[in-house]
């Protein structure tokens, strides 16, 4: 069984929400309205759907690792956890993936390996792409710098 998290803290995660990574690959995901009440990551069934309903709505902060036993994958979430004002204003959906053996199509079209955190844009392009847990004023920035951010900041 596939098992991956989503978490939602904008009002736009819908269920069945899907989000093209610009990559032609697809995730298995099931999303409650209001997940990001319900904390920063939540267990997902293994209902395949495409992604694409992400693109122009949402940034996707995407967190792989070898198992949710991993210490940066609590490291991460922690790092993340303290900011959901943060990831809610620019409008951020955190993804995880910690079942490396369900070889997920994007785990598979990536090539990732242990752990990593990746950064998508609302147009689906992958941002950033690193290999220990990003500090969160590190990826504000990254975001904020980005032509589509400086736009919603002055709308």
């Amino acid at each position: 069984m596939r098992h991956y998290t989503v978490s939602c803290v904008t009002q736009m995660c819908r269920t069945g929400l899907t989000i093209g990574l610009g990559l032609g690959i697809g995730l298995s995901l099931g999303i409650a309205a209001n997940a990001g009440a319900q904390g920063l990551d939540r267990p997902l069934g293994p209902n395949e759907t495409a992604l694409d309903m992400f693109r122009w709505e949402n940034r996707l902060v995407v967190i792989f690792a070898s198992s949710d036993a991993d210490p940066l994958y609590a490291q991460q979430k922690d790092l993340l956890s303290q900011a959901l004002d943060g990831l809610a204003d620019r409008d951020i959906v955190v993804l995880s993936d910690t079942q490396p053996q369900a070889r997920s199509a994007i785990r598979e079209r990536l090539g990732v390996n242990g752990f990593e955190v990746m950064l998508i844009g609302k147009d689906g392009g992958v941002k950033l792409r690193l290999r220990r847990p990003i500090q969160v004023p590190d990826l504000f920035a990254a975001i904020d710098q980005m032509p589509m951010r400086r736009k919603e900041l002055q709308e």
